[in-house]
């Protein structure tokens, strides 16, 4: 089927076709997605294919060559996965591995890049400028890919190895954007002086423009009425835009303004995230699926034959010497053990940013002697396709898979609550509500008796039911939930939780943030400054 006027009409006839095809499409990456699963490979691979079969070569033959538009739609779809990707980041876990995640995603896109470039040079036989881009492009990872295979089977990584890659993978996109456009510079016009000092620039001004407006996103949603109830995700949009264009403005790094701004705000004390996060990550969802759709129907199959062999020589240089040679440069000094670096070296994944950069370079004008994102797409799948799907396996081998932990408490968006709360009264001799029948006790507003423990027995609590002296009643009561700039929550203590093993009075908390409760086992403390927190603890914070 060939997709042309002489199918359609323009006009509404033509507007339906143009809405039943997204629709067709969403619903079949959604699909795709559900597929996956079953097979341990990331959707992302399946939105690739599923975009080629729309395509010049696939079944609708959609002809799409449109390299700005391309560019202008996955630059817009990039930076919310970069709002949301630093929005989720669990920083409690991850800031004691941020030194090593920061170097990564700095230092460590560099040295990727660069070695990438060297070898690529004198294998492939590319200019230095050409060589340089490549790797520029391919130097930073792909965060989405990573997680989606470890949420998928649920797995969480030893030594705080997910928080890491976390981090530096969502935090690397910046560093290379800025090596590609110094690429494009010096190809271009042959520029290469103040190289650092334009680094600088970006850096500083990116960072600035993204705490501050962090800052004032916090302040006008904790501190006025300016924000009104159901608009908080317009909100939160227009404020992620602004950020955005302000940064590029100012001659910062907009993606690394975004990317901070999201991690100050998920971790800051905002009423709305229970709002939040569901809305972003659905916004996140179809951005990745928009963006690999578009790689996707950008390609023409029946090129590919022409970069196989280089897309391969280039995959195998990253996966094999550029990647562990940054990895092991960086993390080696921090006594980091050598399985953690081969697994970090392996979780590598290139996707959607490369991709994306890739067709700003086309975009621009840059002309190789194999098409650059065509070289770029190929990598990408094939780093998905055989890093991704054997990353469980390798995790495995590594013996790094921490089996009494789950990776989704890693992110903000784990949730782990009920909409009710189970409470455990013990009632002693003398309580007044011994010798009662349940019928006759007003128990606190919103409860209901569910069950009573009595010695060995569990008895299932009626109204004639009468309570005893050496009871432990089983009530159920709705979940608290904040009013006002209150905010409560509730962390799960691990083994390599920097809380663990630590009392109250030891911790760095801030100055409007308390530890109002313990919940150890069937227990609920009320701790004070010599209360030891212990694996396992679920610990209960407020700040106003």
């Amino acid at each position: 089927m060939i997709l042309n006027s002489s199918y359609v009409k323009k006009g509404d006839g033509y507007m339906t076709v143009i809405l039943l095809l997204v629709a067709a499409v969403i619903l079949l990456c959604v699909l795709a997605e559900k597929f996956s699963g079953k097979f341990g490979m990331p959707a992302l691979i399946l939105f690739m294919f599923i975009g080629m079969m729309f395509g010049s070569d696939g079944f609708f033959k959609i002809p799409f060559n449109d390299y700005k538009l391309a560019e202008n739609v996955c630059s817009i779809a990039l930076l919310f996965i970069m709002f949301y990707g630093g929005f989720n980041l669990k920083w409690t876990l991850a800031k004691d591995v941020a030194v090593r995640s920061v170097l990564l995603s700095t230092l460590g896109v560099a040295v990727t890049a660069v070695v990438t470039a060297l070898f690529v040079r004198l294998i492939l036989g590319y200019t230095w400028p050409e060589s340089f881009l490549v790797g520029a492009v391919l130097g930073s990872t792909d965060a989405a890919s990573v997680f989606a295979i470890l949420r998928q089977k649920k797995l969480n990584l030893k030594d705080g190895t997910a928080s890491l890659l976390e981090l530096e993978s969502g935090s690397n996109d910046p560093m290379a954007y800025m090596l590609t456009f110094i690429a494009l510079g010096i190809i271009f016009s042959g520029e290469s002086e103040h190289i650092v000092m334009r680094i600088f620039l970006q850096l500083v001004v990116g960072s600035l423009v993204g705490v501050a407006l962090a800052v004032l996103t916090i302040r006008l949603m904790t501190k006025t009425d300016l924000v009104s109830d159901g608009l908080d995700t317009i909100f939160m949009i227009a404020m992620v835009l602004i950020c955005y264009g302000l940064s590029q403005l100012l001659g910062g790094n907009a993606y690394l303004s975004v990317y901070i701004m999201g991690v100050i705000i998920g971790n800051g004390p905002i009423k709305s995230k229970a709002t939040l996060i569901p809305f972003f990550d659905g916004v996140t969802s179809l951005a990745q699926i928009l963006i690999f759709f578009l790689l996707g129907l950008l390609t023409i199959p029946h090129e590919m034959s022409d970069v196989i062999f280089t897309a391969i020589v280039v995959t195998v240089i990253l996966t094999v010497i550029a990647r562990p040679v940054a990895v092991f440069l960086l993390l080696k000094p921090f006594h980091c053990s050598t399985r953690q670096c081969l697994l970090v070296s392996w979780a590598g994944l290139r996707g959607a940013s490369s991709s994306v950069f890739a067709i700003v370079a086309v975009a621009g004008g840059v002309i190789m002697p194999h098409n650059l994102f065509h070289i770029v797409f190929m990598v990408s799948l094939f780093s998905a396709a055989i890093q991704g799907t054997l990353l469980p396996r390798v995790a495995e081998k590594l013996d790094m898979i921490d089996e009494e932990s789950d990776v989704r408490k890693t992110f903000n968006d784990y949730q782990e609550d009920s909409s009710i709360t189970l409470i455990r009264m013990y009632i002693p001799k003398g309580h007044n509500w011994e010798n009662k029948l349940v019928k006759e006790v007003n128990f606190p507003t919103g409860s209901l008796a569910l069950m009573i423990k009595r010695n060995h027995e569990t008895i299932i609590t009626k109204g004639n039911t009468l309570i005893l002296a050496g009871d432990s009643i089983i009530l159920s009561a709705p979940a608290y939930n904040p009013s006002g700039n209150e905010l409560l929550d509730e962390i799960f203590i691990d083994r390599y939780h920097p809380w663990c093993n630590r009392t109250i009075a030891d911790l760095k908390l801030a100055s409007d943030e308390l530890i109002a409760m313990i919940m150890r086992g069937e227990e609920s403390l009320i701790p004070d400054g010599k209360t030891r927190i212990l694996e396992g603890d679920k610990v209960v914070t407020y700040r106003e």
